[in-house]
């Protein structure tokens, strides 16, 4: 990148939505305002059913309420800063705030890719050798899984958001985005961020790809396993406790694999934007409805806490 005017910026102006008119922008508003609470609230259900329910305390629901967590943490990045920008136009952010924004984005995006591999290895671990699963899944173990789950997303985070941030930038402050995501603040960059560029490319293909492949050898494996159950009852049964696990990570990977790997030449702002709500809005908002509909177990653990909570309250009154 060519060197230009060199300024210290106080804030970035998030361009979003604002070239769209303002009845647009409303409706916008009202659609995403209603996504952020029922997400907020279906993720927090999933919690909470997952903690308080005694029949929800297997490994899969306890690594399934790490998801929900990350999904709220996801939501609270990203959405109150858009919904602001939508309905007062506030469309600046500071120099810290973005790059907190963009710290936290990395942190839970890359937290989950390694969480929704973790979940994979523990329906493996379910399917495939049933017998041993409550000693190989253990309160340590799976405690351990989800230690190494989160923690990646720190490095990731930090190194990338500083060496970002450390550059000089130029007089234009415009981030064409709904958030400060890394591409469209390092198009601002007065400097030469070949080195960068290197690094985040090839960060972004080890965050991706490894959590997917030991998602695909795990399912590899699982399938497998599932092929050698004579009963159709049996392999339906097999299939059904990880067939939302799958929804799930390809919902979450086919959306980022189209927002980062795309050719340069199809990747407009405009098209990485709506590509961008995939996986920031979208994701969050379908996961707790797809493990509640295709979950049975969860359907009667939500079930059985709300007529707890209808007794409480006629107990109480």
């Amino acid at each position: 990148m060519a060197a230009g005017n060199q300024t210290r910026i106080a804030e970035f102006i998030l361009m979003g939505f604002s070239s769209l008119p303002t009845e647009i922008q409303t409706l916008l508003f009202l659609a995403f305002l209603t996504i952020y609470l029922v997400t907020l609230l279906g993720n927090s259900l999933i919690i909470l059913v997952t903690l308080a329910d005694p029949m929800l305390q297997s490994p899969m629901y306890f690594f399934l309420r790490n998801l929900s967590f990350m999904e709220i943490g996801f939501n609270l990045v990203i959405l109150p800063k858009m919904l602001r920008t939508l309905i007062a136009q506030d469309t600046s952010i500071s120099f810290l705030g973005c790059a907190t924004q963009m710290y936290f984005f990395f942190f839970f995006g890359v937290a989950e890719c390694f969480l929704l591999a973790t979940m994979a290895y523990d329906r493996y671990v379910a399917i495939c050798s049933p017998l041993h699963y409550p000693i190989i899944m253990n309160q340590g173990t799976r405690a351990r899984l989800a230690a190494a789950s989160w923690f990646p997303g720190f490095p990731v985070a930090t190194v990338q958001t500083t060496w970002l941030f450390s550059f000089p930038f130029c007089a234009n402050n415009k981030v064409n985005h709904f958030f400060c995501d890394s591409p469209p603040v390092l198009r601002l960059v007065c400097a030469d961020t070949a080195r960068f560029e290197v690094y985040a490319i090839v960060g972004t293909i080890l965050v991706v790809m490894i959590p997917c492949l030991l998602i695909l050898c795990s399912y590899t494996l699982i399938a497998a396993s599932i092929l050698k159950i004579p009963s159709a009852k049996g392999k339906h049964k097999a299939f059904s406790t990880c067939s939302s696990h799958l929804v799930v990570v390809s919902l979450f990977y086919v959306s980022l694999s189209l927002t980062y790997f795309r050719p340069k030449s199809k990747n407009s702002p405009e098209s990485k934007k709506l590509l961008s709500l995939s996986y920031t809005v979208v994701t969050p908002l379908l996961n707790p409805i797809i493990y509640s509909l295709r979950n049975n177990e969860v359907k009667n653990a939500l079930s059985r806490t709300f007529h707890k909570a209808l007794a409480l309250r006629k107990f109480i009154l």
